[in-house]
C-alpha cells in the first residue's frame, strides 16, 4: 500500500499559459457584457416585465448549487468515513469555492445595480429567504477554507472531522436555501412548492459531481496522472446514484401538482404545449441530462470506456441547465393566476391571460455575462492546482485502496 502524495499541477507552461489566457479572454468578454447592460440598460436583454430573472441566473444558480454537490466528495470521505475518497478532498473543496464565487459574482453583475449590493449587506430583512441566503454563502466559502486547512496542515488534522460535518450541514443549508428562494415564491404557481428545497440538494448531488469528474479527469489526463480502475468504478456508480435520486425528485415534484386541480394548466403547458420549455424538459432534463448517462453509465461495456464517461458527465451537465432553464426561466414564463378560478381574455402585460406566456429569448450579452461566470470559477481552480498541493499525484488502485487507517494519515503526506 502506498501513501497519498499531493503535488502542484505541472503540465507545460506554454499549455497552462493558453489555458489561462482562454479563460481570462472569455472572462474580459464577460465584464465587456457586462458594462454594454449596464450602461444601455437591461432592456438590451431579454428580459421583460414577466421573465425578470434570465439567463445569468441560470448560470449562477448552477454553478452555486454544483458547488455544494461538489464538495460532496470531500464529504463522504471525511464525515462517512470512506477513505477511498479521502485523495479527492482537497480538490473537491477547491473546485466548491471556485464555483461559488463564479456563480455569485454573475448574480451581482446581473443585478442591474451591482453598486448597491452593500444595501444588501447591511440592511437585512429576515423574513425573507434572499438576507439568509448571504449568510449562507459567505459562511460556505469562509467554512471550507477551514476544511481545506484541516486537510493540508498537520496542525489541523485533530479538527478536520468537526469542520467537515459543519461544512455538510451548512452546504445543505445552503443548496436548500437556494431552492426555497423558488419554493417560497406563491406569487408563481410552478414556484410555490416545498419540494423544490430537497430538489436541489438532489440535483447539486448529480451536477457537482459531474462537474468534479471532467476537472478531475481533464487534469490527470493532461499530466499523465494515473486514475485506477476502482476510483473510476465509485465515481461513476456514485454519479448513477445521484442521477437516479434527482429524477425520483423531479418525478414527485410534477406528481404533486397533476394531483391538484389549481395545477393542471401548468402542468399541461410545461410538459405538452410549452414549445422551447416542453422540449427542454423532455429532450433536455429527462433524456440528455438523466436517462442518456445513466444508460451508458450502468452499460457494462460503455461504462469502462473513459471517454464514455466523460461523455455522460457533460450530458448531465448539459442537462442542468435545461433543468435550470426550465425551473428558472418557465416558471416565470407561465402566465399568474391573478384571479384563481376566473379566466382573464386581455391584459396590457398579458399577466394571467390563459395560454400566454412571457415571452423570453436570451440575447449574447445575457449568455457571455453567464460563461463569464464559469471562466472564473475555472481560472481559479486552475491557478489554485498550479500553486498549491491541491491533487494527488496518483490514483492507481494500490494507492486508493480502502485501507482506513493508512488513507487517514495520507493527506498530510507531502513530497519527498
Amino acid at each position: 500500500m502506498k501513501r497519498v502524495v499531493y503535488r502542484e499541477w505541472r503540465i507545460p507552461p506554454e499549455r497552462y499559459w493558453s489555458l489561462l489566457g482562454f479563460l481570462a479572454a472569455l472572462i474580459g468578454i464577460a465584464a465587456l457584457s457586462f458594462g454594454y447592460m449596464e450602461h444601455e440598460g437591461h432592456w438590451v436583454s431579454g428580459m421583460n416585465n414577466s421573465v425578470v430573472w434570465g439567463m445569468p441566473h441560470v448560470f449562477a444558480v448552477f454553478l452555486i448549487i454544483a458547488a455544494s454537490g461538489a464538495l460532496n466528495i470531500a464529504s463522504i470521505g471525511t464525515v462517512f468515513k470512506k477513505p477511498i475518497y479521502k485523495p479527492l478532498g482537497r480538490l473537491s473543496g477547491l473546485l466548491a469555492v471556485a464555483m461559488l464565487m463564479g456563480g455569485l459574482l454573475v448574480l451581482v453583475m446581473d443585478l442591474g445595480r451591482p453598486e448597491r449590493l452593500i444595501v444588501a449587506m447591511t440592511n437585512y430583512n429576515f423574513s425573507s429567504i434572499f438576507a439568509w441566503n448571504i449568510f449562507l454563502y459567505t459562511g460556505f466559502m469562509a467554512i471550507v477554507i477551514a476544511y481545506l486547512w484541516s486537510m493540508a496542515d498537520r496542525q489541523g488534522g485533530p479538527f478536520n472531522y468537526p469542520i467537515g460535518i459543519l461544512a455538510l450541514v451548512w452546504r445543505l443549508a445552503l443548496t436548500t436555501g437556494t431552492g426555497s428562494i423558488f419554493g417560497f415564491l406563491v406569487a408563481r404557481q410552478a414556484y410555490d412548492a416545498a419540494i423544490l428545497g430537497p430538489m436541489f440538494v438532489a440535483l447539486s448531488f448529480a451536477y457537482g459531481l459531474a462537474v468534479f469528474m471532467l476537472v478531475l479527469m481533464f487534469g490527470f489526463e493532461e499530466e499523465g496522472r494515473p486514475i485506477g480502475p476502482r476510483m473510476m468504478r465509485r465515481l461513476r456508480n456514485l454519479l448513477a446514484l445521484f442521477i437516479g435520486i434527482a429524477l425520483y425528485f423531479t418525478l414527485i415534484y410534477h406528481l404533486t401538482n397533476l394531483y391538484m386541480a389549481k395545477n393542471d394548466s401548468l402542468e399541461h403547458w410545461l410538459l405538452l404545449s410549452g414549445g422551447i420549455y416542453t422540449f427542454l424538459f423532455w429532450v433536455g432534463w429527462i433524456l440528455v441530462g438523466s436517462l442518456a448517462p445513466m444508460w451508458i453509465l450502468y452499460h457494462p461495456v460503455l461504462s469502462q470506456k473513459r471517454e464514455w464517461i466523460i461523455g455522460a458527465c457533460a450530458l448531465v451537465i448539459v442537462g442542468g441547465f435545461s433543468a435550470m432553464y426550465v425551473i428558472i426561466i418557465g416558471s416565470q414564463a407561465f402566465p399568474m393566476a391573478l384571479f384563481p378560478g376566473h379566466t382573464i381574455l386581455e391584459s396590457g402585460f398579458a399577466d394571467g391571460v390563459n395560454g400566454a406566456a412571457a415571452p423570453y429569448w436570451p440575447t449574447i450579452p445575457e449568455i457571455l455575462l453567464g460563461v463569464g461566470g464559469v471562466a472564473v470559477a475555472l481560472l481559479i481552480t486552475a491557478v489554485g492546482v498550479r500553486v498549491l498541493q491541491f491533487m494527488p499525484e496518483s490514483l492507481a488502485d494500490d494507492v486508493v485502496a480502502p485501507d482506513e487507517e493508512t488513507l487517514d494519515a495520507a493527506p498530510f503526506a507531502k513530497p519527498a
